[in-house]
């Protein structure tokens, strides 16, 4: 299922998984080479406050993609969120699909950007995830040039505060069609024309690998114009284990070796127990 979708139809109980929290039991320790996170939406019957017991046990160090009313309940277990969600779509549009590259949605992501900005500031955690939305016919110069008109009303915001935007590379061939920020050289192109230390790209690696594969010669490249990653199994975006294509070991030890000291967060939809194959995830690019 795609993550839009889980947003769209909100969340199951959050009391359906107690025996699953209380099973996580005293994982192995993590060598501590890779800051790990989470994705919340990827947990629907988990409160906060489960995933976050159950997580830092395993040696997670964050929770991410979650709204400022989620926050407090991070923090109090000694977590972050190293990934903010964006301020919320007005009526009839979404944040993924109505992004900075049309002009006519500059006049509500402008103010709503700014707020959410000093909100993750004032909480201090390190990055706010944006998007391109999807093209509707817009060609991928008009694109890149009313990103940057919309983004750098916001980037001085961002600057003085400290907070890095992050765009998302999604795949647009089989979970966000039409999406525009759907491979590596425009996201690279956005970063150069921009110009600046916080705006950056969050790098998929389900979603480029569908797209473009070559994903460890693409790290590589462009390790400098990424500031966080995301997980996934394909095809599916399940479990990173044996059942799908991508040797994630392989692919965290890359990303390692560029020097990234940033957040890798596991962005997968388990089809098993839930925490175990978290907790598998973890030790598998826990290199």
């Amino acid at each position: 299922m795609k993550r839009r979708a889980f947003f769209r139809t909100g969340l199951v109980a959050a009391t359906a998984w107690p025996a699953v929290v209380a099973e996580a039991g005293t994982p192995e320790p993590l060598g501590g080479r890779v800051r790990h996170s989470v994705c919340k939406w990827c947990y629907p019957g988990l409160t906060v406050d489960a995933l976050a017991v159950a997580g830092k046990a395993m040696g997670l160090r964050s929770i991410e993609l979650l709204d400022p009313p989620d926050w407090p309940a991070v923090k109090r277990h000694g977590l972050i969120c190293a990934m903010a969600n964006p301020p919320a779509a007005p009526d009839g549009m979404h944040f993924l699909t109505h992004g900075f590259n049309r002009r006519e949605h500059h006049a509500w992501l402008v103010p709503a950007y700014t707020k959410r900005l000093e909100e993750v500031a004032e909480a201090g955690f390190p990055n706010l995830i944006c998007f391109s939305g999807n093209r509707g016919g817009l060609d991928d110069e008009e694109g890149l040039e009313n990103c940057v008109e919309g983004l750098k009303q916001i980037l001085p915001t961002a600057e003085r505060l400290g907070v890095t935007l992050c765009m998302e590379l999604l795949n647009s061939r089989v979970d966000h069609p039409d999406y525009q920020c759907d491979h590596t050289a425009w996201g690279v192109a956005l970063v150069d024309r921009l110009g600046s230390d916080r705006f950056k790209l969050l790098y998929d690696i389900y979603h480029m690998q569908i797209m473009e594969g070559d994903i460890i010669r693409t790290i590589r490249t462009y390790a400098d114009y990424i500031a966080h990653y995301h997980t996934g199994g394909n095809p599916g975006r399940h479990e990173i284990d044996e059942t799908q294509e991508l040797n994630y070991r392989a692919i965290v030890e890359a990303i390692l070796a560029t020097g990234f000291t940033g957040y890798i967060a596991q962005e997968f939809i388990p089809t098993r127990d839930p925490l175990a194959s978290l907790r598998q995830a973890l030790m598998i690019c826990d290199v």
